[in-house]
Formats: C-alpha cells, structure tokens, sequence
C-alpha cells in the first residue's frame, strides 16, 4: 500500500515536472513560429539557436523584485496565481496511465470542475489588485470563460453519451478503427474553438487586451506573480491539446504518435494567434451564445438519439 502510495506520488511529481519543462519550451515554439510568420528570425542569440532562451527568460522574471501596491487585498492578491497554477497542474491527474496513477473512472467530471475553479482565481486576482483596469478585466474574462465552457462542456457530452463512459481510457478503446474527429467534425472544430476561449488565446485573449484594459485583470502583477499565471495559462494550452489528442485524434497515450498529435495541436494554437485579429467584444458573446451553443446542443441530441437507436438494435 505504502509502495503505491509512494509511486503514485513520484509519478504525478515526474509528470508535474515534464508538463512544466514543457511549457517553458512552448513559449520558446511559439516565439519562433510567430517569428517565422512575420517573415523573421524568433529568438536565436542565446546558447545553441536560442534553445536556453526560456531559461534564461524564466530567471529574469524570479530575480526580478515583486511590486506590491499598498491598496490591494494582500493576501487574496498573492495567493491568486498560485492557485491559478496550482490548478492547472492539478488537472493533469486525469491523463490516463497504465499503471501507478489515478484511473479516473470520471475523469471529464473533474476536468470540468478544475475548468470552473480556474474562473474564480481569476476573478479574485482582479479584484484584489483594487484596481478599475484589473477589476474590468477579470469580469470580462470570467464573463467569457464561463459562456464558452457551457458549450465546451455539451461537447464533451454529446461523445460522453455516444462512448457511455467518463473514463478517458474508454475513449482510447472506442477510438481504436475509427478517430472521432472523421465523424464528428464540425464538433472538433467548435471544441477547439471552445479551448482558444478557455485558454484565453487570440482571437479570444480579452483577459489581456492591451491597447483597451491596459493588460487586463493581471496588470498589477509583475515578476513572480505575472510568471505564475503565465505558466498557469501554458500549462491549460497543452492540457487543452493533450484532451482533443485524446478525444478526437484516436486518444493512443502509449505511443509516441499521440505526443506529435499534441504537439501538431499546440502548433494549431500558435498558427492562430498569428493568423487572427482580435474580435469585437460584442461578437464574442454572439458567438459563443448564437452559434456554439446552438451547433453543440444538436449534436448533443444527434448523439442521444443515435445511442437510443443502437441501444434499440440490442
């Protein structure tokens, strides 16, 4: 008992560890790409082609001294983007493993509680920081994640209902002749909609709209506290590629082909923030309410229907 405790343990640790290297060389990705995308060179002066650049990036932002403003809520206003990661991380414990980990048999339920936490630190680091920017900032972007996780959550659903398990494992196995993105589409298209509005990313990143909410509801945070909800949001990116691997994209987590899967999807992230402007306030809710909540809730009936009728076939 002790022995599994223990390798349970060291495995969400070693996990935890890989999943933060990661994000360190995805922003590191991104910036080459965004480079290579307006024609020219990304970060290539540090070490070999610029590979320590995050390193170094990551020592810079620690060393630096932690502002504090004297109005703020002090220890809400700390807290925040440590819970923000705390999170983030904690999410991780849904990935499926064959041996000495949490095999969630209702995995979905708890990424979707873990999604709805993440809401409330950001709320809370916008107000603690006592500040109208930061204030304004983080009600929009709860106002946003919480109308893009309505449809996100229905999409989960509706593949929920047609493999009838909340176990990721059981998505690998249903997944094994046919990937559900060949039939389903239109609903992995909306799904990764949903995550660039999850996650925050152009053209959706509102919660840090520079030139309208002067960086939105992290204004005040600088240094430690800035880091953290940068890592925070990295980390979401990956988990949100590593979650449509899984439930689209033949969901193998054994093979070496699901992580090119997941890298191919970060890449999709990065594609689109270099591609896309930024939307209009306005249109984003019109989006989120007039055309992915329509699209997934019939889909979500197709589903049910198609599960009655091959359920009637038995």
């Amino acid at each position: 008992m002790l022995y599994d405790l223990f390798m349970f343990i060291l495995n969400f640790l070693l996990l935890m560890i890989c999943v933060l290297i990661s994000v360190a060389f995805l922003t590191l990705f991104e910036r080459k790409i965004l480079g290579y995308i307006q024609i020219r060179k990304g970060p290539n002066k540090v070490g070999f082609v610029g590979i320590p650049q995050p390193f170094s990036d990551a020592i810079k932002l620690v060393c630096k001294e932690q502002p504090i403003p004297i109005l703020s809520n002090y220890l809400l206003y700390y807290f925040s983007p440590v819970f923000s990661l705390m999170i983030s991380l904690l999410v991780w414990m849904i990935f499926p493993y064959l041996t000495y980990m949490c095999s969630f048999s209702y995995g979905f339920l708890f990424f979707l509680c873990c999604t709805s936490f993440g809401v409330y630190t950001v709320m809370i680091a916008g107000w603690s920081s006592n500040s109208n920017y930061s204030l304004l900032g983080s009600l929009r972007s709860v106002a946003q994640t919480i109308s893009y996780e309505v449809s996100l959550a229905l999409i989960l659903l509706s593949l929920i209902i047609l493999v009838g398990s909340f176990n990721m494992v059981d998505f690998m196995n249903y997944q094994l002749y046919c990937w559900f993105i060949i039939f389903s589409f239109p609903l992995a298209l909306a799904c990764f909609a949903s995550c660039l509005a999850e996650t925050n990313r152009t053209p959706f990143d509102f919660a840090e709209g520079e030139s309208e909410l002067v960086s939105g509801f992290n204004i005040e945070y600088g240094a430690g506290g800035f880091t953290l909800i940068f890592l925070a949001e990295y980390t979401s990116i990956i988990f949100m590629s590593m979650l449509m691997t899984l439930i689209f994209m033949g969901g193998d987590f054994y093979s070496f082909f699901f992580f090119v899967k997941l890298g191919f999807l970060a890449f999709c992230f990065i594609w689109v923030r270099g591609t896309l402007p930024r939307f209009r306030y306005d249109k984003l809710m019109y989006l989120a309410w007039k055309s992915f909540l329509p699209l997934s809730l019939n889909f979500f009936i197709f589903f049910v229907g198609l599960k009655v009728l091959l359920i009637s076939f038995i």
